[in-house]
């Protein structure tokens, strides 16, 4: 029996988490279903962004769910965003952000890439000072995070039969961080080189690698990269996918996984029932693919996804605001499952 935690966040993640779980369940009948909190309403009623229970819970099932999280803008005492305070806490070091052209809703039709961006340190790594109108920010890079996204990255690359990794970094003003990063991703690919992995490998200063993300994003296969830069690059490549509300992610460490959408928690339509799920149910389709390995269940769950943006036929994604409702767009993928 497979157990996943789920956590339905802040803004509309508890309308479209429910969802993706309905779907879930609907192509693993014995799935079991752990409830948990976590995010902003979760510290305003306890403190704590992710409390302790929340972290347990995820680490029992192996597996997560997680919705959306409301941050606010400015700095407040004991607060923390809850999906850094999970990824960092967990140790998911990897976020993969797969981009590939989906029917009715892709401006394009050869889109098929997968960003793999490292999930814990960077700029990310919450280490900021502010003294006397001077605010520093500090940029962590560690061989052994590099390392192991390198790692990461590549194994994909194996497992998915793709043909090229290229390395995003900025180490040509960066020289110390980012030419950590590149030499530390090189090492790795050397060593899956000589057990035999046959795979084109090119570096991409990140400035040009924005540029190709718009042009030419066909030219792109496996992304590795940093993570400010991943998350950068990984949501503007989501508009070959059909844009943010599309897009799913999963996080990934050592034998556990937390799946993601990639957008926001959409205050502006919390509550009103017309979010839509369909970022959601494919991040779950991730999760089921990687971490519970069942490619098949998760390719169900994919095609009914294609199959329902083919029947609705759709010219611009912006039109799937018309279907009005969270249950319609449930309604609809459940019936081509």
């Amino acid at each position: 029996m497979k157990k996943i935690c789920v956590i339905p966040g802040d803004g509309i993640g508890p309308e479209v988490i429910p969802a993706a779980v309905q779907v879930m369940e609907k192509v693993l009948p014995d799935l079991s279903i752990i409830e948990a909190e976590a995010g902003w309403g979760c510290f305003q009623k306890h403190g704590i962004s992710v409390p302790q229970e929340t972290l347990d819970k995820i680490r029992d099932c192996g597996a997560a769910l997680f919705g959306a999280v409301s941050s606010p803008s400015t700095k407040v005492a004991g607060y923390r965003s809850a999906i850094l305070t999970m990824r960092q806490e967990l140790g998911l070091y990897a976020n993969l952000r797969p981009v590939r052209s989906l029917p009715g809703v892709s401006s394009r039709s050869d889109v098929d890439m997968i960003i793999v961006r490292e999930n814990t340190e960077g700029m990310y790594a919450g280490i900021e000072t502010l003294n006397e109108g001077r605010a520093t920010a500090t940029r962590v890079i560690t061989r052994e995070a590099s390392l192991r996204i390198a790692g990461e990255a590549l194994r994909l690359a194996q497992l998915l039969g793709r043909k090229k990794l290229s390395i995003v970094h900025k180490a040509n003003v960066l020289p110390m961080t980012d030419g950590l990063f590149r030499d530390s991703v090189l090492e790795v690919v050397r060593s899956y080189q000589k057990e035999g992995l046959d795979i084109q490998v090119e570096q991409v200063l990140v400035d040009l690698a924005a540029f190709r993300m718009l042009s030419a994003p066909q030219t792109y296969d496996v992304i590795v990269t940093t993570n400010l830069f991943g998350d950068i690059l990984s949501d503007a490549a989501a508009y070959w996918g059909g844009g943010m509300g599309l897009a799913p992610s999963l996080n990934v460490g050592d034998g556990l996984a937390l799946a993601e959408p990639v957008h926001g928690s959409a205050p502006d339509i919390a509550g009103k029932g017309i979010a839509n799920p369909i970022a959601a149910i494919l991040s779950a389709a991730l999760l089921v693919r990687f971490t519970w390995q069942l490619p098949e269940t998760a390719a169900r769950i994919e095609r009914a996804v294609e199959r329902f943006l083919e029947k609705i036929k759709i010219d611009d994604p912006s039109e799937l605001k018309s279907l009005e409702s969270t249950q319609n767009y449930l309604e609809g993928i459940l019936a081509e499952l």
